[in-house]
Order: structure tokens, then sequence, then C-alpha cells
């Protein structure tokens, strides 16, 4: 019997292997790319307008001048009148009277039973994110099979050309950051939420950035935001009002790095900070006390962010040829990735005498709140591939494909084990491998003497 396993750890399962070659992730990333095509297309038509001036004509001709002097025949029948003929009034009983108030009551009832039935109105944020699928690769196919060619392996055609390539990935949840008007200062004021992924719900309460009103971007919230306040963005849908996910994935990307540069530093949380140590066990309170004074004094006065502060892009890579990919893209995205943040740092405040006090400015909160430099480790979750000419999809899309860098398995006492594949980055760099040793076999003249 198997061990009963974790719901959380079969969320990344790819869906049904698809033998048959019409309805495989190649034709199906074809289908959808033709479709954002005719969209994009038909988008820019109504752009034009060309529909209001359809129906314009230049008026009636000269010649039709005569025409209009001639007096205009009605020609009506007797059915116009009858409305006007009275309509006899009928004397309502009261067996009528008791029928109808009857009807009334069991509407009433009816609709009180519709009323509890009706089900809460979805966000306009639900599934907003372009969700990724997994690549469906095949080891299985033989080398030298021509049949097979560079499509049985399940790695894309274009790679080489029409791809790009995220790495590192970190770990986290997926949310869309939005932005919002706010009538305070930008950075002070509360502007910005984050929503869920599937439901759209909020996942923390408003809080201020340096994000400028009216902007909306696709986020990975750190699974350890707590003690570093970082982000990741992955992508942007909207910057300032200004829709930016129907431009192409390098476009975005660019876009998401210059604009993130520019924005302010933004400011440490106002307020109380909160120096408290991390709950680790679900035991007892007083057990939670008890071992947060064994911690050391670092650990017991660590600083707790109580939102994201940081909003750190994740790298790109529009060189998607076979030797960097294995050279360069595909360790990054097993390595981890180090990020330079602000903390603040506990100080106590010093004592004043009566004479400081009464000056003002002496007793300056800033001492207090002095700010430290640390380097925060973010753990790698796999690599993202986007294709280049697509834009930005609401869903799950072949437009992106997800390589994880963990085995994803329905038992996972084989996840270590020898008889395991091992993880989908390790099937996707021996694919990689296994083309970059086609490419430098197949030589023009060999490839000839092979056909004859």
């Amino acid at each position: 019997m198997f061990a009963k396993t974790d719901r959380k750890v079969l969320f990344k399962s790819p869906p049904t292997v698809f033998t048959d070659k019409l309805i495989s992730q190649e034709a199906r990333r074809s289908k959808a790319l033709e479709e954002q095509k005719r969209r994009r297309a038909q988008k820019f038509e109504s752009s034009r307008q060309l529909d209001a001036f359809a129906d314009l004509n230049l008026g009636n001709s000269d010649d039709d001048g005569d025409l209009e002097d001639e007096p205009e025949i009605i020609r009506e029948g007797v059915s116009g009148f009858v409305q006007m003929v009275s309509q006899p009034v009928e004397t309502p009983s009261l067996s009528s009277d008791t029928h109808n108030h009857e009807t009334v009551q069991s509407g009433k009832r009816r609709g009180k039973i519709r009323r509890k039935r009706i089900k809460a109105k979805p966000s306009k944020w639900a599934d907003k994110c372009m969700y990724a699928e997994l690549l469906e690769m095949n080891e299985e196919a033989h080398l030298w099979d021509n049949q097979s060619s560079d499509v049985i392996d399940g790695l894309p055609r274009d790679l080489e050309a029409a791809w790009v390539a995220v790495a590192p990935v970190p770990t986290g949840k997926r949310c869309l950051a939005v932005t919002h008007q706010s009538a305070g200062i930008i950075g002070i004021s509360p502007n910005t939420t984050l929503r869920s992924r599937v439901l759209g719900k909020m996942l923390l309460s408003r809080f201020p950035s340096s994000l400028p009103p009216l902007t909306v971007l696709d986020c990975i919230l750190d699974v350890n935001w707590r003690d570093n306040g970082i982000i990741h963005v992955l992508d942007v849908l909207k910057w300032k009002g200004q829709d930016v996910g129907d431009c192409e994935t390098p476009f975005r990307f660019w876009w998401r790095d210059t604009r993130l540069a520019e924005l302010p530093k933004p400011p440490l949380p106002s307020g109380k900070f909160s120096f408290t140590a991390p709950c680790t066990t679900a035991d007892t309170p007083s057990q939670n006390a008890g071992s947060s004074l064994n911690m050391p004094a670092s650990e017991r006065e660590r600083y707790r962010f109580p939102y994201p502060t940081s909003f750190v892009p994740i790298p790109y890579h529009t060189d998607t040829t076979l030797t960097s990919l294995s050279s360069f893209v595909i360790p990054m995205a097993r390595s981890t990735r180090e990020i330079s943040v602000d903390i603040p740092v506990h100080v106590s405040p010093p004592e004043f005498t009566s004479h400081d006090m009464a000056i003002d400015g002496t007793h300056d909160s800033v001492a207090s709140r002095s700010t430290t430099s640390i380097i925060a480790r973010v753990d790698s979750d796999g690599l993202l591939l986007y294709v280049s000419h697509a834009s930005y999809e609401e869903g799950t899309s072949p437009l992106s494909c997800w390589i994880p860098n963990k085995a994803i398995t329905e038992r996972p006492e084989l996840s270590n084990s020898s008889e395991s594949p091992g993880s989908p980055l390790d099937v996707f760099q021996r694919l990689v491998q296994r083309r970059t040793l086609r490419g430098l076999h197949v030589v023009p003249g060999l490839q000839d003497s092979m056909d004859i």
C-alpha cells in the first residue's frame, strides 16, 4: 500500500501524456500562438473604427431632386384605430384576489430560497496569472531516428531562436501585485494589494510601496518574506495604466527591469518594529516561549517584516542556444541566488536628561531605526521558458513551459532512490546535451550519406 502523499506535492504534476501528434504540446502551442495573432489583428482593426464609416453615404443625388416635390401618399389600414375602441372593464372577483395573493406569497418564498443559493461573485483578479504548463519531455527518443527528428523528445523545435528563459525561479507563492490610486505620498500611503493566483483573494492587507498607481505585476511572494521582505517580480501586465501584456516577451521583461530600477528606494515600514523570533513549532504558547528563551539573542531579536518592501526582478536570458543553456542557464536554475536587503537593527534608545528633552529634535527616533544590509539566500525552484513572440495570456497556457528542479512523483519514497529518473531539469539537461551531440555529428556530408 502506497504511503499517503501530500496534496501540495502534486500540484505541479504534469497532465496526461499526449501520444497523438494532433493534440501534442507542440500543436497546442502553435494553435495558441495563431489565436493570439488573430486576436491581436482583430483588436488592431477595431481600434481603426472602420465600422463607423460603413453606413455613411453621400446623400441623394441631384437626379432625385424632382421626386422630392411630389406629395407623399400615406397608405394605412384601419388597424391603427383598433386601439382607440374602448375595452370592457372586468370586475375582479374575490377568488381571483385570493389566488393572486397566494401567488405573490409563494413567489416571495421562492425568491428567498434563490437568494440563499446564489454564490459569491468571483473576483475579477481570479485566474489572471499566466500559468505555465509542465514541459512534456520524452527521453526514450532515439538519437539517430530520422522519423522522430527533434520533436519527439518534447523540446521545442525553435528552442534556440524563439524562446526566452527565466532562471532561477524562486520558491514561493504566485500572486498579483495590484496598486491603486492613493491620496497620500507614494511609499508611505497604503496603495498595494496582493491577490492569489486562483481565486484572486487578498493575501495581505493593503500596504505601501514605491510602485506607481494603476500597476499590475505578476509576482512570486518569497517563502521567507517575513525575514527578507522580498517579493519577486516575474512579469508585468500594466504600468501606470498602460497595458503592457499585449507586448512580446523580451520587451515586457526589459520594461520590467527598466521601470523597477527607476523606482526610489523603499522606506522601511513605519510604526513599531517587530523584533520577534519565528515560530518554528506548533506547540503550545508556553512551550514556544520557553524555546524562544533558549535561542541566541540574535535569533530572539530577528526583525519580522509586516509586508514585503523589495520588488526584485527575476533574471531572464534571451540567449537560449544549446551551448548557453548547458553552460549558463541550467546551472543558474540549480543555484541559490543571493540578494542584498536592508533591515532595521534593534537599538535601545539612549537615556536623555530633562535639559536634552527640552530641546526640540534632540530625541530623534532615527537613532532607534538604524539599518544594516544582509544577504538573503533564495532557493531555486526551477526554470521557465516563454515563447518570444507571444503576449501575456491569462490562465494555463502552452506558450510558457515549466521545468522544476525537483522530481514530481506520486510516490515520494522513490524520489531519492536509484529507480527515480531524476528531476525534470535533469531530463531537460540530458536532452539538450543530446541535441548538442546530434548537431556536432550530423554534418552535411554525413547526412547525405545517411540518406543514401
